[in-house]
């Protein structure tokens, strides 16, 4: 089973690029984030001609997610993070595909911080851990695949000084996703790729592509009932560098 993450950083100004992938790749499942689209505007139609069933959750701006299965329709179980009612922004779909519970994470960026932004992000993904333990203490196989918007160590980023205020790689950002794996979550890519420099998201500014100034943003969380299952994982890192490409690469897992 190939599940794929990918922030394609507004489906619909990128979806040649996506669909060119998608049959490049023939991932069983993918997670989309950073849809840039309302409900009404997913597209669904070209992803069906291409093979994929799909559940969404749509959003102008900066969010929205989706899931995607090759020949098949994803069961929604949940289109938002719980813990605050309030919360209206699109970052979290949840849906089960082949027996596995499947999550597309889109967290929030955090930036400026400090600041109420920041604020957010720590509380969302505070939320995310806390539906995380429920969701491990289940016993369901369940993958949280997507953008996190945490550079975990500094092996998850070029060496380098331009981030030092970010809020990606603030300690209270790590603190908290470290507290989200715990002892019981596999971070996939990690567990295979143990000691590399790897990255998923390069900025498009200061030519931080052809550098190969990158960063970690994307990651896969395995609950203990399918990291058992674990045979592979890894980045497509060339479909970056592909015009009009988005500035994230879809990131992979492979389970037996």
């Amino acid at each position: 089973m190939l599940i794929a993450s990918f922030n394609i950083n507004n489906i619909n100004g990128r979806l040649s690029n996506l669909l060119e992938w998608l049959a490049e790749r023939k991932p069983d499942v993918v997670c989309l984030q950073e849809l840039k689209a309302d409900q009404r505007s997913f597209p669904k139609n070209e992803l069906s001609r291409a093979g994929y069933g799909a559940v969404w959750q749509g959003q102008r701006t900066w969010n929205g997610v989706a899931i995607l299965a090759r020949g098949a329709e994803p069961v929604l179980t949940r289109t938002a993070l719980p813990g605050d009612v309030s919360d209206s922004q699109a970052r979290y779909i949840e849906a089960a595909v082949g027996g596995v519970l499947i999550a597309s994470i889109y967290a929030p960026n955090g930036n400026p911080q400090p600041g109420p932004k920041f604020d957010y992000k720590l509380a969302w993904l505070d939320r995310l851990r806390r539906h995380a333990g429920d969701l491990r203490k289940s016993g369901a196989p369940v993958v949280l695949a997507g953008d996190y918007n945490v550079v975990p160590t500094d092996l998850d980023i070029y060496p380098s000084k331009s981030y030092a205020d970010n809020a990606l790689v603030q300690p209270e950002a790590r603190a908290v996703f470290k507290r989200i794996v715990g002892r019981s979550w596999t971070d996939a890519l990690r567990a295979i790729h143990p000691g590399e420099r790897l990255y998923t998201f390069w900025d498009y500014k200061r030519q931080r592509w052809e550098r190969d100034a990158g960063l970690r943003l994307d990651h896969f969380l395995l609950s203990p009932s399918v990291a058992g299952r674990l045979v592979d994982a890894g980045v497509d890192k060339n479909v970056r560098g592909r015009t009009g490409a988005s500035d994230h690469a879809p990131v992979w897992i492979k389970l037996g």
